[in-house]
């Protein structure tokens, strides 16, 4: 055989590419055009706080949700403190939060004076573990220092939690729960989409998310009136409509209107990111299945797949063979949260959350978004069986 023949049959090289784990580039390329047309407009009329595109927003966010009330608000954390400012709690009040989340999740708890409670989540989902709610909720009743008055789970990576055996817990012991669907907007369980599985949720429109803006940005979904209400009045320090008179407590909570112009677009284009990201997860689990232990997504279900992530032995070294081939990954979240130093005086002495301390040393998020294409995938997918041989 000729060296040209040899040549010919010899296994190429494959071309080192730079796959970030988020791209806002590409979706830009696709919506920036219509993006900067709505946000002239705002510019041309100038009500930049409360603006008509914030109620337009509103109105489009609870009808994809399936609710009546969506309230447009800064951030996500402020959205969760919102929340829990409408229910009125406080000090002296226990929310339950999982261990293994953002720092976001017990930060709010902390600042409206309540006490943040740990609770385990499950191996399988990443989500609270009703049966560890259970025995938190027990444990704080026995010590009876605190009052247990809220649930916060968390809709971890995009996946709603268990919110009927959650809910069925908060009712036996009196209390209300909180969905935290920071990650999780247009997630879905049974026949109902985030934003309508609890009384109150609270979302993000943090750029990386699903449906993200340019900036900070969030919103509080609603099925009952008078939270919604009460919502509208504390995002716009505590007062009702246009009067002066504070009628309790608030905030300047409110999202600007420059940012629900860009939310309008990508709003409109969100069923089509949703399509994107479940079809590339379905690819990476049919591809690594075979080799480590893939998102569950129970019956019923369906993630936002604002991360996908898989549990790896020697997470970090995986991390640095990926990062040589250019390759971005994420890693949500190194510390569970009753490790924090924050919330050191909400700890007990013998606090231990097994399963959140094991995942926050396992878990890597592989590139996922709406732009990612196939060849791409093909490239993360054949460098992450490499680095795990």
């Amino acid at each position: 055989m000729s060296p040209a023949n040899s040549a010919q049959l010899a296994t190429p090289e494959v071309v080192r590419r730079q796959v970030n784990l988020f791209d806002l580039q590409r979706q830009k390329s696709r919506l920036g055009a219509e993006i900067e047309t709505r946000i002239d407009k705002v510019l041309d009329h100038g009500q930049f706080i409360l603006g008509p595109e914030v109620e337009e927003l509103e109105q489009d966010l609870a009808a994809f949700a399936g609710v009546k009330h969506a309230i447009a608000v800064s951030s996500g954390r402020d959205a969760l403190i919102m929340a829990l400012m409408a229910l009125d709690i406080g000090p002296g009040d226990a929310v339950f939060v999982p261990g293994f989340t953002f720092s976001a999740t017990a930060g709010s708890v902390a600042s409206v004076g309540a006490a943040p409670v740990f609770v385990d989540v499950r191996e399988d989902t990443f989500n609270m573990d009703p049966e560890d709610l259970e025995r938190a909720v027990e444990r704080v009743k026995k010590d009876g220092k605190l009052t247990p008055k809220v649930v916060m789970p968390v809709d971890l990576y995009g996946l709603p939690a268990d919110y009927a055996a959650i809910g069925k817990v908060a009712a036996a012991h009196g209390m209300k729960v909180i969905a935290d669907g920071a990650q999780s907007y247009g997630g879905e369980a049974g026949n109902s989409r985030v934003g309508a599985l609890a009384p109150l949720t609270a979302t993000s429109f943090y750029p990386t998310k699903p449906l993200g803006c340019y900036g900070d940005g969030g919103a509080i979904f609603s099925t009952d009136d008078n939270l919604a209400d009460v919502v509208r009045q504390i995002r716009h320090h505590g007062r009702a409509g246009d009067g002066d008179e504070a009628l309790r407590l608030g905030m300047t909570g409110r999202l600007d209107t420059i940012q629900a112009a860009v939310l309008q677009v990508k709003l409109a284009a969100f069923e089509h990111e949703l399509g994107a990201r479940r079809r590339l997860a379905a690819m990476y689990t049919e591809r690594l299945k075979d080799h480590i232990a893939t998102p569950v997504i129970p019956n019923g279900y369906d993630s936002a797949y604002a991360l996908y992530t898989v549990r790896v032995k020697n997470r970090d070294g995986v991390r640095a063979k990926l990062q040589e081939e250019g390759i971005g990954t994420g890693l949500f979240y190194r510390i569970p949260l009753h490790k924090h130093p924050a919330f050191a005086q909400w700890v007990r002495e013998d606090e231990h959350l097994p399963v959140s301390e094991a995942l926050a040393e396992d878990v890597i998020s592989l590139p996922i978004h709406a732009d990612l294409t196939d060849e791409e995938l093909d490239y993360v997918v054949t460098h992450f069986l490499k680095a795990i041989a």
